[in-house]
């Protein structure tokens, strides 16, 4: 299985990605969280044109880099698992926690460095969040998430499988966590502790800053709760909160062009870092 997984790792991979992606679509069809504020026909049709750039001339090929250089860490003999006799399976669970934490601390970062804040507003500009927001993503982000990733392949030096589990995961919870669906509370509440929820990443698309620089989480949720930016609940609730970025509650942001113009035409207005003390409900 394993053998043939990295064999048909790209049909594989857009298999599930797409599955995911119209289950997800179903649900929010039959129970949605929230009414949307723009068409979902404009919105979808943007999205899906970036992440088809990305696709097409990013996030395939770096995937592919990423694969052959867990393989090539293997080859030199380089990374901390070819210098480590450990079994197999404690080294695919430790590669998808490590890999895990590097994209939360890439993502605040993202929200922190200005350079980096240009790209990723694009995202946040969504005025909506659901299953389509999860692949609006500019594709230098795409490019320089994914060298960040190939680094700590290097540096672990893990199976070339894992790295496969883990885009296929970081996908899936994205899809998960950016749709608009409802779950019952006594649910969330537990899943929570082990997967970031839609309520749970809700929060970080709120257009109030103090929201948006909470709950950086895409998969584990741990690492928020571990580093101080968990926020439970938004303060308007997630029927009452504005979704977006503050100056840009128009229909500027479902536009294909002026989505991809946005980093590099736009003022940065970074939201600032929220307090760590937001008590919990």
């Amino acid at each position: 299985m394993t053998d043939w997984l990295i064999e048909n790792e790209g049909a594989a991979r857009l298999s599930t990605f797409f599955g995911i992606f119209a289950l997800m679509a179903v649900w929010e069809a039959t129970a949605p969280k929230r009414r949307l504020a723009v068409s979902k026909g404009k919105r979808w049709a943007t999205n899906w044109l970036i992440t088809t750039i990305d696709i097409a001339t990013v996030r395939v090929l770096l995937v592919a880099i990423g694969v052959a250089g867990a393989w090539d860490a293997a080859r030199v003999g380089f990374g901390l698992f070819n210098w480590l006799d450990w079994p197999f399976w404690v080294e695919v669970v430790i590669t998808l926690i490590v890999l895990d934490l590097v994209i939360y601390w890439q993502h605040v970062l993202s929200h922190r460095i200005p350079l980096l804040w240009r790209f990723h507003r694009v995202h946040h500009a969504d005025r909506d969040i659901d299953v389509s927001t999860a692949v609006r993503f500019h594709p230098v982000e795409i490019a320089y998430s994914m060298a960040l990733k190939l680094g700590g392949v290097y540096l672990l030096g893990p199976p070339a499988i894992a790295v496969i589990l883990f885009e296929a995961i970081l996908n899936g919870a994205a899809m998960f966590n950016h749709s608009n669906v409802r779950i019952s509370g006594r649910v969330e509440r537990v899943l929570r502790w082990m997967i970031v929820t839609p309520d749970m990443h809700r929060v970080h698309h709120s257009a109030a800053p103090e929201e948006t620089d909470k709950n950086f989480g895409f998969n584990l949720p741990w690492w928020d709760r571990l580093f101080g930016t968990y926020l439970p609940q938004p303060k308007l609730g997630h029927e009452g909160m504005t979704i977006g970025l503050n100056g840009y509650q128009d229909q500027r942001p479902t536009q294909f062009l002026w989505s991809l113009s946005f980093p590099f035409v736009e003022r940065v207005h970074r939201a600032p870092e929220a307090p760590r003390s937001a008590p919990e409900t």
